[in-house]
């Protein structure tokens, strides 16, 4: 993380994207700014400084998710979203908790590549270039000399062909930096396919790192088959470039970057924890398994190592934010001991008609500006009244309270009515320019909006 930013700042930044809930903007802001304090400790205090998480309540669409996702990608911290749902406990049918830390470690995996290639990149494509070179301008094979007969005349006009051979590829080399030899076929070895995933019927638990291991040995014991295939220079040069930018890589200090990424700066989101929340026995069939999710939640939480096939990886400094809507439940349902990891806890608002309008007009890439957007890639100018954003946002306010709230993804829906007939037509409309009022959008939502039985399937 930038030193310089400061909670104030992150959540400016935050703001650009995400309309209202301060609170919850504040505390993963001070939370991320903790991250950062405790990195300048020294080492005995560091190691005794652990993140405080956060538990945020509140319905759905309302930002929860949002908030963490926008708050990892500020920072470039590996970020998992996962349902507590998916999960059982240890000896029922599903995915094992520890799962989520070995995801975590894979998106780590991507950042440090990413980064790692970034710094490569430049030396990655000058050696694809000479590659390139080579494949355009493949060396001629060598005669066979006997040294002790060959005359000097020979010599020299070996020499006399290495220095036009030079003088070729000099040229050869301006015109391709040029872009003129993007036609010209080349021939380029390319990986095979994949092997087919190794599957263990009926596997629980850990068997899922089983199948991972099995599948890195059997890769290693049979790797990809390469073959050749002819394509212009233009198609081979990313080729090459990928392929050179892999060589370069190191893979253990990849891994162990990645490894050490995960532990301090990861960022685990766990939605849907009101999911399992409530007392062994008070439920049957497939909800009796939520106290053991809670209970094999709780070292992970805590702080436990956890093996992949990275190597191990410790959680004790890993930021778990949890959310949940907590309609049914309460945060005082879950166990004693995981309601304690969890010390920071925000409600959210409800949107409001004004948050909707807001969400619908300030964000940057608002899902006004994404219509408008892909409108454009048709050549229709889509635009809309100020009239109409605030006629959408009421619609969609009404609808919440008189059928099920779901938040801000109400506007998805109504966006994607109002401009349906003028999406379907835009390919034909090439160049004409819409502007779309109020009156427009409560003629194509009154019919519905006003059926609460209709709204209720298909707004």
């Amino acid at each position: 993380m930038s030193d310089d930013l400061t909670p104030r700042q992150i959540v400016a930044e935050l703001d650009r994207d995400i309309v209202g809930q301060h609170d919850a903007k504040r505390a993963v802001a001070l939370a991320l700014r903790n991250r950062w304090r405790r990195r300048q400790l020294d080492e005995e205090m560091r190691s005794q400084v652990t993140p405080k998480n956060i538990l945020l309540i509140g319905p759905t669409g309302v930002g929860k998710t949002e908030i963490a996702r926008r708050l990892a990608q500020l920072v470039g911290a590996p970020f998992v979203k996962v349902e507590a749902t998916k999960f059982t406990e240890v000896g029922y049918y599903g995915r094992d908790v520890e799962s989520m830390v070995r995801d975590l470690v894979e998106a780590a995996i991507l950042i440090v590549k990413d980064r790692e290639r970034q710094r490569i990149e430049s030396k990655a494509r000058d050696r694809a270039e000479a590659r390139l070179l080579d494949l355009l301008l493949p060396e001629p094979p060598s005669p066979h000399r006997d040294r002790r007969t060959a005359t000097a005349a020979a010599e020299g006009e070996v020499d006399e062909a290495a220095e036009r051979r030079k003088r070729t590829r000099e040229k050869m080399k301006s015109r391709l930096e040029a872009g003129e030899m993007e036609d010209a076929e080349v021939e380029v070895s390319v990986p095979g396919r994949a092997m087919a995933p190794v599957s263990i019927l009926g596997g629980a638990g850990n068997m899922e790192q089983m199948e991972m291991d099995l599948q890195g040995m059997f890769e290693k014991l049979m790797p990809r088959p390469s073959q050749s295939r002819r394509m212009p220079v233009r198609d081979a040069r990313p080729l090459l470039v990928e392929q050179e930018a892999e060589a370069m890589l190191d893979p253990e200090k990849i891994n162990r970057a990645s490894v050490a990424l995960a532990e301090e700066s990861g960022i685990i989101f766990l939605d849907e924890i009101d999911k399992i929340a409530g007392d062994e026995g008070s439920s049957r069939g497939p909800d009796v398994s939520r106290q053991g999710v809670q209970r094999d939640l709780l070292p992970i939480v805590e702080g436990t190592t956890v093996t992949t096939k990275y190597g191990p990886v410790r959680t004790d400094f890993v930021l778990f934010v949890a959310a949940g809507a907590f309609h049914r439940a309460k945060p005082s349902d879950l166990m004693p001991e995981l309601q304690g990891r969890f010390p920071i806890r925000v409600e959210l608002n409800d949107l409001t008609r004004d948050d909707f309008a807001r969400i619908l007009r300030e964000p940057r890439a608002s899902i006004v500006r994404q219509y408008q957007a892909l409108m454009g890639t048709e050549g229709l100018t889509l635009s809309f009244t100020e009239e109409a954003i605030d006629a959408m946002a009421e619609i969609a306010f009404d609808v919440n309270r008189s059928t099920q709230n779901i938040g801000a993804r109400r506007l998805h829906t109504i966006l994607e009515r109002v401009v349906e007939e003028i999406s379907f037509d835009a390919p034909d409309r090439h160049g004409d320019r819409v502007t779309l009022d109020a009156e427009d959008v409560r003629r194509v939502l009154a019919p519905i909006s006003q059926d609460e039985d209709l709204s209720r399937y298909i707004l």
